[in-house]
């Protein structure tokens, strides 16, 4: 049987704490949502001032990431250069930039989904989060 990794609260909460910190440093109103490597809600914030939808639209890129194992641009990408028929994938509905997928020792554990402002600047704030984790 093989083993992996996987996500504790502490290492939610500090991804969350690290996101939030970076989102705050630019004055960035977001939506910052962590997932499991199933997809699995473990932590959604809302900034003040993040508009509601985006509520919505993190989870979403953070699920796409993670069942992926990919960031959630790449799905981007290949709609906007033709493959549209990608629109139609089960289970995938965050096809936007912003979420990231986290690896630990090679594995996926989670990801970490951001919206509210550009979304490589969700990106960004993603990443900032994934990195607290050393």
């Amino acid at each position: 049987m093989k083993t992996k990794p996987c996500l504790t609260l502490d290492d939610v909460r500090s991804i969350a704490a690290a996101a939030e910190a970076e989102a705050q440093r630019h004055g960035w109103a977001v939506t910052i949502a962590v997932v499991d490597d199933g997809g699995h809600l473990l932590w959604l914030q809302r900034l003040d001032g993040a508009a509601p939808i985006s509520a919505q639209i993190a989870p979403a890129k953070a699920r796409t990431a993670a069942l992926g194992r990919r960031e959630s641009k790449v799905y981007e990408d290949m709609i906007n250069q033709g493959r549209t028929s990608f629109l139609s994938a089960p289970g995938l509905d965050g096809l936007l930039e912003g979420g990231v997928p986290i690896v630990v020792d090679g594995q996926c554990v989670g990801a970490v989904g951001v919206s509210g402002v550009k979304s490589s600047e969700d990106a960004q704030i993603a990443r900032a989060g994934i990195a607290a984790l050393g």
